[in-house]
Parts: structure tokens; C-alpha cells; sequence
């Protein structure tokens, strides 16, 4: 069976943010997750709202007889979404609204999906339109292609999300362009979300004892965590606490595993109510 591709208008109920401040913010200095912050010539956005509209979205849908997942180019070439068709299970949550929060390096961010991110965190124009491009692939599979030159170095980036016959299988493909005539930092994390409870767990792999929050600011032993996790939002884990599984999670958090912790190249979820789950495979470096 081939892989169907269509692309046509997706309407989601959306929470409008105000419009971007008039004047441009030199914010040179500015601290953002341990990165720079620095966010000319972007205009950034600090003021939303509570009313929604009903708004039309340009979506690309890649189907084949097991998986189907959805495309949102003009929310920074997100997935939005993705379910596996044998038992309705959303492997990637799909959010049923659009309702940004002042996340994002330039104010509006929205969960849910798979955020790919870059030159860094969180994605400037993560809440900005992409271009988007599709392909059909002489083995059956198709491909769409959303990116963009970067606001700040004018690199070229991009991904390609294809999706093949016959696999349940959403592959992401990072190409990323230096055009200038000297070597430029970037970073790419992508951001996949899940819909969690009281009965899923993370799997990191086996190699992984320590966990980390954003730039190191913070290291705790994972997944039993020991002490107190010195975060933004500091919690002590006591004599060790099963962080693993998410009821153990009190309130806000992020874990990481650092460069050189593990040697493999997994990460992972279980739903042990829905005997679903998620993984995600990609180089460890």
C-alpha cells in the first residue's frame, strides 16, 4: 500500500495573541533557558487573549494503513499530530486548540505535537509560518518539507517528515545549511509531546543515571531521584522517589540527559492504561 498525501485546510479553534509590540526589542544581553536571548530583528509579542476564533490552517496529512499524522506549517512546521490507526492511540498528542503561552524565545509558543527547534531554544519563529514543500518518493513513501531562513544568521534550515508504506514509522530528517563564509553556532532539539497520567512511564535508557535541567543548572540522580532537584522551581525527592513514572512528579519539571551520559540511542513512554507508547529513536551525539 502507498503512503496517501493530502494537504487542505484544518480548522482549530485558536486563541489569537494580541499583535507584536511596534518597536523592535535590543535585548543583546537577554538570558533565555541558559542560551542567548538576543531577539532582533524578530518583533516580539508579550500580551494574548481569552477570545477564541475558528481559524483555517494550511495541513499536510501523511497516512499509510497504520499511522496517520498532520502538519502544521504555519505554527513553525509543527507536527501536530499523530495516532496509531490499529487502536486510535495518539502516539503524538495532538492538541485540539491553539492556545499559545509566553514561552517562546519571541513571546507565543504552543504544546503539543513535535516542536523542532532551532537555531535554538525555543524556536524564534516557532509561532511564524514555514515554507512547505511536498514529495512523492519512488519507494511509495511522501515527504513534506517545512523551513526557512533563520532571522539572525540567515542559515538555512529545515525538516523533512516522511512517512513510509507498510511502517509505523514518522521519520524526521534535520538539513541544515551554513550559507555564509564563516562557522556559526546552532543547536536542533526537537520537543515531542505525550499525553500523560497516573499510569505512564518514561523509559531513559538503562546507561542513564543522572538527569539534568536546562543548561546544567541543576544535576539529580534518574530515575530515582535523591535530595533536592535545584531548579527554578526547587523539590526535594526525599530519600529517593521514582521519578520515572509521572504521579512522582510534583510540579513543573525538566530532566535531561547530558552529552556523554548514555551511549544509546532511545528515549520513551508507556501508557500502561491505553498498552500504548512512544519512541523515539535518534543519534545520542
Amino acid at each position: 500500500m502507498s503512503v496517501k498525501l493530502t494537504r487542505g485546510k484544518m480548522t482549530i479553534p485558536t486563541y489569537e495573541p494580541k499583535a507584536p509590540n511596534s518597536l523592535p526589542f535590543f535585548l543583546e544581553n537577554k538570558p533565555y533557558q541558559g542560551a542567548a536571548g538576543r531577539l532582533y530583528p524578530l518583533p516580539y509579542t508579550d500580551r494574548l487573549t481569552n477570545e477564541t476564533i475558528d481559524k483555517d490552517y494550511d495541513a499536510v496529512t501523511l497516512e499509510n494503513e497504520y499511522i496517520k499524522t498532520t502538519l502544521l506549517p504555519e505554527l513553525g512546521g509543527k507536527i501536530h499530530g499523530a495516532v496509531d490507526k490499529s487502536n486510535g492511540y495518539e502516539f503524538i498528542y495532538q492538541n485540539t486548540v491553539i492556545k499559545p503561552a509566553l514561552v517562546g524565545l519571541a513571546g507565543p509558543w504552543v504544546s503539543g505535537g513535535v516542536e523542532f527547534n532551532w537555531p535554538q531554544h525555543h524556536r524564534p519563529t516557532t509561532f511564524m509560518p514555514l515554507e512547505a514543500v511536498t514529495r512523492e518518493n519512488p519507494d511509495g513513501s511522501v515527504t513534506c518539507i517545512m523551513g526557512e531562513a533563520e532571522p539572525y544568521n540567515r542559515m538555512r534550515g529545515a525538516v523533512e517528515i516522511t512517512v513510509y508504506p507498510g511502517r509505523s514509522v514518522v521519520e524526521a530528517k534535520a538539513v541544515v545549511y551554513n550559507r555564509t563564509d564563516r562557522p556559526l553556532p546552532f543547536m536542533w532539539w526537537n520537543n515531542l509531546a505525550v499525553r500523560v497520567h497516573d499510569k505512564y512511564k518514561a523509559s531513559f535508557p538503562p546507561d542513564v543515571e543522572w538527569g539534568n535541567d536546562h543548561d546544567r543548572r541543576a544535576v539529580i540522580p534518574f530515575p530515582v531521584m535523591k535530595g533536592v532537584y535545584k531548579t527554578a522551581r526547587p523539590f526535594d525527592y526525599g530519600e529517593g522517589t521514582d521519578a520515572s513514572w509521572y504521579p512522582n512528579i510534583k510540579l513543573p519539571t525538566s530532566v535531561m540527559v547530558s552529552r556523554h551520559q548514555s551511549d544509546m540511542d532511545f528515549l520513551a513512554g508507556y501508557d500502561f492504561a491505553a498498552d500504548a507508547g512512544t519512541v523515539t529513536v535518534s543519534d545520542h551525539h
